[in-house]
């Protein structure tokens, strides 16, 4: 068992090492953990990773207990809402904001919990039915709403996109940076828009070719869940 645990972080941290020395310096990796041990977290964090991503409350609370205060954590799920008050606790950045609700519920908790919590808006990029993200045509009004927010600070914008080969996603991914530009224009007078967090494993050197400056790799770097 200690064999393979030990390989398995080796492998880790070898396709760590492969990816940052790939991807462009000005691009930063959140490494997407959904499933994944603290012990195989803690392997990314040696060799490199700095930001997680993680679907679960649950899930992160216990691996937040095993990594201390280790590196950047993204919450990269659909939030439940009665599970908020515990991710402004756990979580340095929520991605997935897609509505004005939700946004309203999390800053409610931020103040309770004496904090500014750093949010993405989430747009549903393909307008999938069983996806969720906010309708592009609705991104800039969820902007100023989140905008009016004291314990909300928008930096960014996150997309998932169809379920489609690395090419096939360049429109989906053209369109989403023409948003991200629109945002930063739009948004100038109350928030600094820095972020576009989009692209996985499939996807990711596409992405970065499109814009994006946050991918959100899981297998690529933890291999195939099983």
């Amino acid at each position: 068992m200690r064999y393979q645990t030990d390989f398995a972080s080796q492998s880790i941290g070898d396709n760590v090492r492969r990816l940052l020395a790939e991807i462009p310096g000005d691009v930063a990796i959140v490494a997407a953990a959904k499933s994944r041990s603290p012990a195989e977290i803690a392997a990314a964090f040696d060799a490199g990773i700095s930001i997680i991503g993680e679907n679960y409350v649950q899930e992160t609370e216990a691996a937040r207990r095993y990594l201390l205060s280790r590196g950047c954590w993204h919450f990269i799920g659909r939030l439940q809402s009665n599970k908020i008050k515990k991710a402004v606790e756990l979580f340095d950045v929520i991605e997935t904001v897609d509505s004005p609700y939700l946004a309203r519920l999390i800053d409610r908790r931020a103040f309770e919990a004496r904090k500014i919590m750093p949010v993405f808006i989430e747009v549903n990029i393909a307008r999938e039915q069983r996806k969720s993200g906010v309708a592009p045509e609705n991104l800039i009004a969820l902007a100023h709403e989140i905008g009016k927010m004291p314990n909300l600070t928008l930096e960014g914008l996150m997309t998932l996109g169809p379920n489609l080969p690395g090419e096939m996603m360049r429109p989906f991914f053209s369109e989403a940076r023409g948003l991200f530009n629109a945002l930063k224009e739009e948004s100038a007078g109350f928030a600094d828009i820095r972020y576009l967090s989009m692209g996985t494993t499939e996807s990711y050197r596409v992405a970065i070719e499109e814009g994006a400056n946050l991918v959100r790799l899981g297998e690529a770097i933890f291999g195939p869940r099983l």
